[in-house]
């Protein structure tokens, strides 16, 4: 059985939003763009880190969404960038696809940790 690392996956996630932006063309439109999707796309991972060192189950949920709507408002800047830049579409669908998976992994963990489950 392949052990599922949630935490890797954000930090993978936030290194390649990194990667990827360093490449975009920076004008007067696109840099404030960039700079809140990297703040938000990095926040993800932290937030779930933070996550599994919870020192209550209440701190634990709390933290999850947290990670939940910085994935979510990563969403929002990922569709930004994408109408400010043409040549990025076909790369932030593929990263809009990844975090939506993401937020309906936090949406389980959250919705099973108040269930007691």
């Amino acid at each position: 059985m392949i052990k599922y690392d949630l935490e890797e996956r954000t930090a993978k996630f936030g290194e390649n939003i990194i990667v990827f932006v360093k490449n975009i063309k920076k004008t007067v439109v696109v840099l404030p763009l960039i700079q809140q999707l990297v703040r938000s796309a990095t926040s993800i991972g932290a937030n779930y880190y933070e996550a599994n060192q919870a020192s209550s189950k209440k701190d634990f949920v709390s933290k999850v969404y947290i990670s939940k709507k910085e994935a979510n408002e990563t969403k929002y800047w990922l569709r930004m960038l994408s109408k400010a830049d043409d040549k990025v579409q076909e790369t932030c669908l593929k990263y809009l696809k990844e975090v939506q998976e993401l937020i309906l992994i936090f949406s389980k963990i959250i919705n099973s940790a108040k269930k007691g489950v």
